[in-house]
């Protein structure tokens, strides 16, 4: 008999709440948590909703599939038992939990005959001994999009990322990636197995490093040294890229519209002990009273290339989303590139996958390329024949993977 209020029953009733938000309304699994986690005091059962519904967003289509091959009649792609089936597939097969611990705090989400469906189609697919594939299926959105590239990205997405971490001082790294137990794939970076507490790691007090991914940290890699020059880092929260410039010598204005992200921003730099002149405002209406000697654009997008580590952008992002995005870069790289001093430089990024966000608009940027060589890249990644750079979750799979980019360099006239 299930228990209508066992323990461990908030976490699933929050991952439920998790996945409804994300795939009913759109929002982004970090947004829905506000809500969806209220009343979940528990850390590991906060933790726990947001990795059952993570991982059954990773493999939703594989998890419809294998709900389909045991039902008479398919369930409607919003039905409740197909929802409730998602989630208990995911622990079963990706978290591992136990099938009674499945079945005692998932059925109570459910009332009478959807109850008995679901706990039919679970013990069916249980005893059947279903497993899923190596590689998680790509939602049809995604495969169109992508098109052949999307073979090469779905490795990236098995598994979520491990830990980044960008270092105050490259220099340093050997001795970090020591002291940590971690790895280095390029000076200045350590990478750790996900699931460690970062803030009690060694040399976070102290302000020696930054949580940071790998693919992130490339666009202000590309600006260099900035031995006391001028650089503007545009929509900049939550700051990683500031810090980086900070470090490197250059004297930093980071302006971002959000006053909550830039926060965060004020209190890494505290920590780091790096200085930046932080700005609250919008790329679009402010101006700057002087020209710069680089400007930083990572702009605004979809952020499909952080697919590995936020799964949800599989599912809500489309074209209407693309085009909208796509306009307000545009109308950004425009206003950014006025504000180079004569032999400035101007690096755009995005952390998306669509050609519309990142190839066509560098195409339209009227500057001049400054191409990025292959020694300022990780081993194992080579710019494109144009000398921009595209990366995306499937390149060093080896060593853990990568986000999506797209990033290219320019100089003004």
């Amino acid at each position: 008999m299930v228990q209508d209020n066992p323990a461990g029953l908030p976490a699933r009733r929050a991952a439920l709440k998790l996945m409804d938000a994300v795939l009913r309304r759109g929002e982004t699994l970090d947004t829905a948590q506000g809500s969806a986690l209220k009343g979940v005091q528990n850390g590991a059962d906060r933790a726990l909703a947001r990795a059952i519904a993570g991982e059954a967003l990773r493999w939703l289509v594989d998890l419809d599939a294998l709900i389909d091959s045991a039902t008479r009649n398919r369930l409607a792609d919003d039905a409740k038992p197909r929802a409730v089936l998602r989630l208990m597939l995911a622990q079963l097969l990706r978290l591992e939990t136990p099938p009674h611990a499945v079945v005692a705090t998932a059925l109570p989400l459910l009332d009478g005959g959807p109850r008995r469906l679901a706990h039919g189609v679970f013990s069916t697919l249980s005893k059947r001994g279903v497993t899923l594939p190596e590689v998680p299926t790509l939602p049809d959105l995604a495969l169109a999009r992508w098109g052949e590239l999307a073979n090469e990205i779905a490795p990236g997405l098995a598994v979520p990322p491990p830990l980044d971490l960008t270092l105050r001082d490259p220099a340093t790294t050997d001795e970090w990636a020591q002291r940590l137990g971690g790895t280095s794939l390029m000076p200045g970076h350590v990478r750790l197995a996900r699931g460690t507490a970062v803030e009690k790691l060694e040399g976070f007090d102290e302000g020696a490093w930054w949580v940071q991914d790998l693919a992130a940290s490339l666009p202000a890699r590309f600006l260099g040294a900035g031995e006391g020059r001028f650089a503007l880092d545009l929509c900049s929260a939550p700051g990683g890229k500031t810090l980086q410039l900070a470090a490197a010598g250059w004297r930093v204005t980071s302006l971002d519209m959000s006053e909550k992200r830039l926060e965060r921003l004020r209190e890494n730099l505290a920590r780091t002990g790096l200085t930046a002149d932080v700005i609250e405002a919008d790329a679009l209406l402010w101006r700057p009273k002087e020209p710069y000697d680089a400007v930083l654009l990572d702009a605004p997008c979809t952020a499909t290339g952080t697919c590995r580590r936020h799964p949800d952008v599989l599912h809500r992002i489309g074209p209407r989303q693309i085009a909208e995005m796509a306009e307000l870069q545009a109308a950004l790289v425009e206003r950014a590139a006025g504000w180079l001093k004569p032999g400035g430089r101007l690096v755009y990024a995005t952390c998306s996958m669509e050609q519309a966000e990142g190839e066509e608009q560098a195409a339209a940027i009227a500057l001049t390329p400054d191409p990025v060589t292959a020694d300022e890249l990780p081993a194992g990644i080579a710019p494109s024949p144009d000398g921009t750079v595209r990366t995306h979750p499937g390149m060093l799979a080896e060593q853990g993977g990568i986000d999506g980019f797209f990033i290219a360099r320019f100089v003004a006239p």
